[in-house]
């Protein structure tokens, strides 16, 4: 474990007291899951788009060959 400090200004000091109170748990505890958690999802999504940027583009076959206006993309009922 590395020890930090941290200058906090004092109706954040006092929320964050609050919150790590109802978690019961230390400020410094409270602090710790915040940011492990943070960390995860960081991790979460750049593996996420590290996934999405792997794969292959494909070719979109369009039913007549040529790709629609965009007036017939958007001219559809739920769209107006």
């Amino acid at each position: 474990m590395k020890n930090t400090t941290t200058t906090l200004l004092e109706d954040v000091a006092r929320w964050l007291k609050g919150k790590a109170a109802e978690a019961g748990r230390s400020v410094s505890g409270w602090i710790s899951v915040l940011l492990v958690r943070a960390r995860r999802q960081d991790g979460d999504y750049a593996a996420a788009m590290k996934r999405y940027l792997a794969r292959k583009p494909r070719r979109i076959d369009w039913s007549d060959g040529r790709r629609p206006a965009r007036e017939q993309l958007y001219d559809r009922p739920g769209l107006r």
